[in-house]
């Protein structure tokens, strides 16, 4: 007969005691973070968020919308509005970080099964490789301009021959860039955090900087600011508008899966809830702005609006200041993709095989498999950039967020076995290790949020005609679709040795 317990009446779990070293399913970067080693507070978290938050991408975001049409001031609520809804699955899937200290990988197993988190593990890892390749090759660009105003126009470093149709110089600093990144993210995530403290900052400091030089060239910020919306607010804007909110989420859906990758290092809750919201949605909505009022500058100044801040960079006078713009906009773009971009694949690739791959290794892999993904060519067209490969990635991770919030808030009400989470045979072992509850729902949410896709490469129809009207709505939908069909599948058809009380999945072993 099997015994179950009111939900209230369960104690409050004890921190798991470390896996065995032995065990297939764990090692030395796996395990959970100690108590006495969760050492991050507000401040880290607000600047890890600075850090990430301010890069070349997030300053072009902005072009992108006014782009299609926005005015600044659409394009800004759009990316601020954004930014508020990403923080909500952000925080809640950040919770399981201080209070277990475990990584993104270990949390999946709750959900998809000891085995089975390999699968949003491998899906978060390479987009994360992706992200590392775009920002890399950002990274090169940034050094490239910056060098060869240094070196003036007549210098060998501008008439450099070319390799794959881009000067080989422009290749020489991608490399230099990619090696540089290496360097810092085998040193591990103690110094990633002192690197973000005092580089956010700077940061911050050089981008007010630039704001002003453009300022004062321009005699104030005029053609942008006063350009009108070509969308207006009505039935034109809102067919663009959903869309470009739900690419918007996308660029940070990725990280509203792997915060605990980051959150397990927390002193408490209150750190990860507050830094998180004091560094993310007001970073990147005055980022934005920032972003909006330089631009703007740039146009009265040069007759044309330049986006890219290396290149209006290096239209600078002083060869102090380039000196000083290249060292904020590398500063930048390395905080950005280390923390971003490299400690959740370096997890992910951990988890596929623990006795084999550390941290360190994954880390490796990744920087390898993010310059195989040519990420010159995701970067260079806006429209598939924003509509394509954000809002296609956004719909996959929104599905695996909403199988995640359904396990660990809905259904067990943020109580894990951790001993469980690193053993075959426990209750996160389901089917052979994969949870087919789990597999059904990520595949009904992915279908329906990415089926209907309909622009860039994809058919003008939408891949599946009759779902494109979801496809504008498609981080919203996967993570409704899967979060439904999570809770329904886990109360009506309970994994094998489990029973359901109050919602809450308790084990009927003993």
């Amino acid at each position: 007969m099997t015994d179950t317990v009111p939900a209230a009446a369960l104690p409050e779990p004890e921190p798991a005691s470390p896996p065995a070293a032995g065990d297939r399913f764990a090692n030395a970067d796996l395990r959970p973070v100690p108590a006495t080693e969760r050492t991050w507070t507000t401040y880290n978290f607000a600047a890890l968020w600075v850090g990430m938050a301010v890069n070349v991408p997030t300053w072009t975001l902005a072009s992108g919308l006014i782009g299609v049409g926005m005015d600044w001031t659409q394009a800004v609520l759009t990316i601020a509005l954004a930014n508020v809804i990403v923080l909500v699955p952000m925080v809640l899937t950040g919770h399981v970080g201080p209070k277990y200290g475990i990584p993104f990988p270990v949390l999946a197993r709750a959900s998809f099964g000891v085995r089975g988190a390999n699968l949003p593990a491998l899906i978060r890892g390479v987009v994360a490789c992706a992200w590392f390749g775009i920002q890399t090759w950002v990274g090169g660009q940034s050094i490239y301009f910056l060098t060869g105003r240094l070196f003036g126009a007549d210098s060998w470093w501008a008439d450099a021959g070319e390799i794959a149709g881009r000067p080989w110089t422009l290749w020489l600093c991608f490399v230099a860039f990619w090696v540089l990144e290496i360097a810092i993210i085998l040193r591990g995530m103690d110094t990633l955090r002192r690197f973000e403290n005092w580089a956010a900052p700077v940061m911050l400091v050089g981008a007010v900087l630039l704001l002003i030089w453009i300022a004062n060239e321009a005699g104030g910020f005029g053609p942008l600011l006063d350009q009108p919306s070509q969308l207006g607010w009505g039935a034109d804007f809102w067919d663009v508008f959903f869309p470009s909110l739900m690419g918007m989420i996308g660029f940070w859906s990725t990280l509203s899966l792997n915060i605990p990758d980051f959150t397990r290092f927390g002193t408490g809750q209150r750190a990860q809830v507050w830094g998180q919201s004091l560094g993310l949605p007001t970073t990147m909505a005055a980022f934005a702005l920032l972003s909006v009022l330089v631009t703007s500058g740039s146009q009265a100044v040069y007759g044309e609006p330049i986006w890219d801040p290396a290149e209006l960079a290096a239209r600078m006078d002083s060869e102090l200041a380039v000196v000083f713009a290249l060292f904020v906009l590398l500063l930048a773009t390395l905080t950005t993709n280390i923390a971003a971009n490299l400690v959740s694949p370096a997890y992910d690739a951990s988890h596929l095989a623990p006795r084999h791959i550390t941290f360190r290794t994954g880390a490796l892999i990744a920087c390898a498999v993010g310059v195989l993904m040519a990420p010159w060519k995701l970067y260079e067209d806006p429209d598939i950039y924003i509509f394509t490969w954000l809002g296609t990635v956004g719909g996959l991770l929104g599905t695996v967020s909403g199988i995640f919030i359904a396990d660990y808030w809905l259904l067990r009400r943020t109580r894990l076995d951790v001993e469980d989470l690193y053993r075959a045979e426990g209750r996160y072992w389901y089917d052979r290790g994969w949870n087919w509850r789990a597999l059904a729902a990520f595949a009904a949410g992915g279908l329906l949020a990415v089926g209907g896709s309909y622009s860039g490469p994809y058919p003008e129809n939408g891949l599946i005609p009759f779902l494109q009207p979801l496809a504008d709505y498609g981080w919203a939908v996967g993570l409704a679709t899967s979060l439904a069909v999570y809770l329904a599948l886990m109360r009506f058809a309970p994994p094998r040795g489990q029973v359901l009380d109050g919602g809450v999945p308790t084990s009927s072993r003993g």
